[in-house]
């Protein structure tokens, strides 16, 4: 019921001021288990989602979202709960897996839609990154689930890192068809085929998207970045020191210069 209200109250609200676009729905079963793996360009990816759907989908959140203390948390864990996120406590690399993969295994053998973010995390330049085989390939083999890829488009540019009000434009959402993995079930324990189901169902999302594919993980390439960031901020540091310690050197100089020409014009 809170889901029903939740999705009333929020859905339609957005549904009607950003009127996002759906290419696809006929992909979506009426009914019965399957996994919705999606790009992942914003936190509103998890909204978008389920506001054009008829189903309920059920993604993974950071536990940090459900115990954070006093009113404010208490309806930020209400609303989460409403919009139906999971907490997974993700303090520790390999619990946090395999907490998201038993939810997401609870989730499918009630019959009902699994949403998962392959790549792991946010994408920090809009560019579709390496799939972590972990999650969403031991799922659809544990299960037997369908994986239903799935691109969110233009999410990204409705409100951009450091922007606090919305840009009011239409993202989209397209919806491949589902992939049967069924054939390779009992082989959860086998690296190749782990990597081998989340590349097939990467170039899926690839395909939909439109996206520039990187070879690597999100997360890495965040480091990367924040590194690149940090550098350059430390070059402009040593920039701006070298450049005040010319500066100082000229203003010596000149002082030097004039001295002399005082003397020679004094009584």
């Amino acid at each position: 019921m809170l889901y029903g209200a939740m999705k009333v109250g929020i859905g339609g609200p957005l549904r009607l001021a950003f009127r996002p676009w759906v290419e696809g729905l006929e992909n979506i079963p009426a009914e019965g288990p399957a996994i919705l793996a999606s790009n992942h360009l914003s936190f509103s990816d998890s909204f978008f989602l389920p506001a054009v759907l008829d189903r309920k989908v059920t993604f993974i959140a950071k536990a940090e979202y459900f115990t954070t203390p006093g009113i404010k948390g208490r309806m930020t864990a209400a609303f989460f709960k409403g919009v139906g996120q999971l907490p997974v406590d993700r303090s520790g690399t390999r619990g946090a897996g395999e907490a998201a993969i038993k939810s997401g295994i609870e989730v499918l053998e009630r019959g009902e839609l699994f949403g998962i973010y392959p790549e792991g995390t946010r994408s920090p330049d809009g560019r579709l990154y390496r799939g972590k085989p972990g999650g969403l390939a031991r799922v659809t083999l544990a299960t037997g689930a369908p994986v239903i890829p799935v691109a969110m488009i233009d999410t990204e540019k409705i409100q951009p890192p450091g922007k606090v009000v919305p840009k009011l434009m239409r993202p989209g959402i397209r919806i491949g068809k589902p992939l049967d993995f069924r054939r390779y079930q009992g082989m959860e324990q086998d690296r190749f085929i782990l990597r081998a189901v989340t590349d097939e169902v990467m170039y899926e999302i690839m395909k939909l998207s439109g996206q520039e594919y990187v070879d690597m993980y999100a997360t890495a390439a965040k480091r990367q970045i924040a590194e690149a960031a940090k550098a350059e901020k430390q070059a402009q540091k040593e920039a701006q020191k070298e450049a005040g310690k010319a500066d100082r050197e000229d203003k010596a100089h000149e002082k030097r210069e004039t001295e002399p020409e005082k003397e020679r014009s004094g009584p």
